[in-house]
Formats: C-alpha cells, sequence, structure tokens
C-alpha cells in the first residue's frame, strides 16, 4: 500500500510563489518516478514534472520550465514542487503521482498512485 498526501496550495497573487508537498507513506520513493499533474477547471490533466527518485532526473512541461523546480528530500520521504513566479493560467489542482517505472514519463497513464489533490489559484 502507498498513502500520498499533497500539501502547500493556497492563493497568491500573479507573480508570486508557493511550494508544494507530496509526502509518501506505506512505500518509499526509492524505485520509482515521481510526477506532478495538475487539472485547471474545464480543462484536461496535464503534465507539469517528474523526478526520478533514484537519481534524481528531472523532467519539466514547457509553459513551467524555469520557473518550477522540482526536487526530493530523501530524509523525509518527500517530493516538492517550486513554483515562482506564478501566473494565473497556473491555476489548477495540483496532484502528486507515482510511477512504478522508474524511468521519466509525461504520460499519466504510466502512473499508478495518486493524491487527492491541492488547489493553486493565482490571481491576476
Amino acid at each position: 500500500q502507498v498513502q500520498l498526501v499533497e500539501s502547500g496550495g493556497g492563493l497568491v497573487q500573479a507573480g508570486g510563489s508557493l511550494r508544494l508537498s507530496c509526502a509518501a507513506s506505506g512505500r518509499t520513493f526509492s524505485t520509482y518516478t515521481v510526477g506532478w499533474f495538475r487539472r485547471a477547471p474545464g480543462k484536461e490533466r496535464e503534465f507539469v514534472s517528474a523526478l526520478k527518485w533514484s537519481d534524481g532526473n528531472t523532467l519539466y512541461a514547457g509553459p513551467v520550465k524555469g520557473r518550477f523546480t522540482i526536487s526530493k528530500d530523501n530524509a523525509n520521504n518527500t517530493v516538492y514542487l517550486q513554483m515562482n513566479s506564478l501566473k494565473p493560467e497556473d491555476t489548477a489542482i495540483y496532484y502528486c503521482a507515482l510511477r512504478q517505472t522508474p524511468v521519466l514519463s509525461t504520460n499519466p497513464y504510466h502512473y499508478t498512485y495518486w493524491g487527492q489533490g491541492t488547489q493553486v489559484t493565482v490571481s491576476s
């Protein structure tokens, strides 16, 4: 069993920053790929970023490159998404997910465990 819990969402003005956390229980991230996805109102779920736990390699979606940073805390078994220079179009529910294969992927169907999401709202 594995449980993922996201936190850190909230309301922020355009240009501001937030840091999201994804904490895992039941299992570790050691052999997994961790992904962040988001779903904006009226839109499809989209890939945001991913991290291969074993070596720390990362991948970012084009709209967030240079603004978002994914990182890990080995001691606390936690993955973070630092979001800077936020834009109104970043408004969405953000989900943490785990892939059971240690290979970076943008495909949500490769991820088998999902958290409940945390709301991020960016005002103009």
